[in-house]
């Protein structure tokens, strides 16, 4: 199994609008690893992770890249904000609030098999979605193994 990632400095989303997902390929799914997300404003975001069982229109695909010096292209794909909704699944029970400060940010790690993405298809993910409030922009990141 090859570890990669992707990251990008998102826009603000909203509670209907990922900042930034994950999706598995039609034939293979992501365990993830780690997710970290930090306040690029001086004003607070709550934020949590949601699984997502449709596209939705998602936002410009971000490029992910391989952590290991010989490893297969990524079957995953990572996109930034969203500017159509997805379907939003089950809330994982994941959430914070950033602080009202740039820099402010948290980073969230799983354990043993990873954070599953659900079964393989092109309509499953997870995303960083806004709680509640306003969005702000972010520095965001995933890492996953597939």
């Amino acid at each position: 199994m090859a570890r990669y990632s992707t990251g990008a400095r998102t826009t603000a989303g909203s509670t209907t609008l990922p900042i930034i997902s994950l999706y598995n390929s039609a034939s293979v799914n992501a365990s993830i690893v780690e997710i970290g997300v930090f306040n690029t404003t001086t004003t607070a975001v709550a934020l949590k992770l949601i699984r997502l069982t449709t596209a939705g229109t998602q936002g410009t695909g971000l490029t992910e890249t391989s952590q290991e010096a010989i490893a297969a292209t990524a079957a995953c794909t990572a996109f930034n904000t969203h500017s159509g909704n997805p379907t939003l699944g089950g809330d994982l029970g994941y959430n914070t609030t950033l602080g009202a400060a740039a820099g402010s940010g948290v980073i969230w790690t799983f354990g043993g098999s990873g954070l599953s993405t659900g079964a393989a298809g092109t309509g499953n993910g997870i995303g960083v979605i806004v709680a509640t409030g306003t969005g702000q922009a972010c520095d965001a990141w995933i890492t996953w193994i597939e």
